[in-house]
């Protein structure tokens, strides 16, 4: 067996890092990320380039599940739409779930799902993935979802490799992570959501943004034409497809990453 398939076999998103394309995306939008976080108004006001992340990730992540809510709105509290307030509680809690990401992402997800869909779904079904012939809400209409089963299975499938160490960027990871759960919708509502945030939190978590700065929601709904042709591509589970998802993926951080880079401007500013 030679050194790089042994790698292959023992680091499996590593084959995903070096599909065509990704690599240079990836190192493209850690330079956007990196100016961003060396920009000097974070010395002092760091907290409230990530609560305004926060805030407008939630609105984006909302609008994309099909809610219509503005940034005003939010401000106000006259929020209403059960997608958007579930999609705010999901932002004040995500730094709590970084330590247990990546040691039991089970727990992680099932506590997104409950700060999801809390006023969505019967109590029962929060954070307990999708049983047979339960519904699955398809708001980006990619189409039928896998059946519970294969859903749960790949599920663990996600779990072992988030598990497992790896040496790929995070950006490799977080796109792998966004694309299974949209791909599988484990929950059945609120998926996106769970899904969106999901993402943020991997690259909190594995370092690209520790202070969560980067509003990665907000460049999905930046490019959201072309959002679900993008997932569409990814559920192929071709090598094209993948790739093409990964690299949209690093398109949509580094929208987020340049919102966030105007947000520090205009505090900046004054």
């Amino acid at each position: 067996m030679s050194e790089s398939t042994s790698a292959s076999l023992s680091d499996p998103l590593s084959r995903i890092a070096a599909l065509p394309g990704v690599s240079d995306a990836v190192e493209e939008t850690r330079t956007l990320v990196d100016r961003l976080l060396g920009h000097r108004v974070l010395r002092r006001r760091s907290s409230d380039v990530s609560m305004e992340s926060s805030l407008r990730g939630a609105c984006a992540s909302a609008a994309l599940e099909g809610a219509e809510v503005s940034m005003d709105e939010i401000r106000d509290g006259h929020v209403y739409d059960t997608r958007i307030k579930g999609a705010l509680r999901v932002g004040g809690e995500l730094g709590t779930l970084v330590d247990t990401w990546p040691q039991a992402p089970r727990q992680a997800l099932a506590r997104l799902h409950t700060l999801a869909a809390a006023d969505a779904v019967a109590e029962e079904a929060l954070g307990r993935p999708r049983l047979e012939g339960e519904r699955v809400e398809d708001p980006l209409d990619l189409g039928s979802a896998p059946g519970a089963a294969e859903a749960a299975a790949r599920l663990e499938g996600l779990y072992a490799l988030l598990g497992a160490r790896t040496t790929v960027p995070a950006l490799v990871t977080s796109a792998l992570v966004h694309g299974e759960l949209m791909a599988i919708r484990p929950f059945g509502w609120g998926d996106g959501l769970v899904a969106r945030a999901a993402e943020r939190l991997t690259l909190v978590e594995r370092g690209l943004d520790p202070k969560s700065l980067v509003t990665s929601e907000l460049g999905h709904q930046t490019l959201r034409d072309e959002y679900a042709p993008a997932l569409r591509g990814y559920m192929t589970g071709t090598a094209e497809g993948v790739a093409a998802w990964v690299v949209y993926c690093c398109r949509a951080v580094r929208a987020g990453a340049q919102d966030s880079l105007a947000t520090c401007e205009a505090l900046k500013r004054g």
